[in-house]
């Protein structure tokens, strides 16, 4: 797997002296939505974390709740600047929640989005750090404002409903990173989840890649070649466009990365409107079974 995409817990082990001074261009972050974290087995950030990371809660800083949207560039940038962050650094992303990383991911796209050019994720996420006894603090860094300038956005990393109706009209491959019985319609959303919708089942044409499948018993990805294999077994080779999406962005966004940062294939959006606009849409198409 790429480094410059993809660190293991020894590397940054290896690196936690720099990641915890002041002067380096070296950063942690820990991304989490709060809720899920409570719910999972994986230590909150005030109970510990990787040493020198910052906490970057996911509905905080990287979405607009008033707009059900993400974060604008404004306040993207001025809540890295306030870390310690600028266009130069390194940001290494981690978390929990139900699967290793799933809001990281997502912040970790949000950071394509808006330009940033070194941005890499721990595999296994927290799950791992944890379960693997590597070191955690409590302590919370304070690190020095710097100036950060974000660019873009990028839009070609991400897809709109346009973009969908498109995929639909013109058989461009879709896949839906869901569990097996929310792309069926069985359920609408993970349970004591808030985000929902009116109706349940999938985009017509989607292919069911639930993110369980593309992990290991670790929590770490599967191999290159094995996630190829899985991927073409969905209809997705990287010879043309291909959309992912899930319930609202996130786990989606884990999809995104496997495909267009560590398989390299070119043309990989993310649907963050994802179910939630989806499902609520009047007049939307939809599919319901497997």
């Amino acid at each position: 797997m790429p480094e410059d995409v993809l660190v293991t817990a020894d590397w940054v082990e290896s690196n936690l002296d720099a990641f915890q001074d002041d002067d380096a261009d070296l950063r942690l972050v820990e991304i989490n939505n709060p809720t899920v974290t409570d719910e999972s087995e994986y230590t909150p950030y005030e109970e510990g974390h990787v040493p020198g990371a910052l906490n970057f809660e996911w509905d905080a800083v990287f979405t607009d709740e008033t707009e059900r949207d993400i974060v604008s560039k404004a306040d993207f940038a001025a809540r890295n600047g306030e870390g310690g962050i600028d266009a130069d650094t390194t940001v290494v992303v981690y978390g929990g929640g139900r699967v290793p990383n799933w809001f990281a991911l997502f912040g970790y796209w949000i950071y394509k989005y808006y330009g940033h050019d070194d941005v890499r994720v721990i595999d296994g996420g927290k799950g791992y750090w944890v379960a693997n006894d590597y070191p955690l603090s409590t302590e919370e860094p304070d690190f020095t404002p710097r100036e950060y300038e974000a660019r873009g956005p990028f839009e070609s990393v991400r897809a709109y409903k346009d973009d969908v109706d498109k995929a639909i009209e013109e058989g461009i491959p879709m896949v839906d990173v869901r569990s097996p019985e929310e792309f069926s319609g069985e359920v609408i959303a993970p349970e004591g989840l808030n985000e929902t919708a009116q109706r349940g089942g999938h985009i017509p044409g989607a292919s069911n890649v639930p993110i369980g499948t593309t992990l290991n018993e670790d929590g770490t990805f599967k191999s290159a070649e094995e996630l190829r294999e899985l991927y073409s077994d969905a209809g997705v080779d990287g010879d043309e466009s291909t959309i992912t999406y899930c319930r609202v962005g996130e786990r989606s966004s884990i999809e995104w990365f496997l495909l267009h940062e560590l398989l390299g294939y070119d043309d990989v959006r993310n649907y963050d409107g994802s179910w939630t606009e989806w499902g609520n849409l009047v007049g939307a198409p939809i599919e319901t079974g497997e």
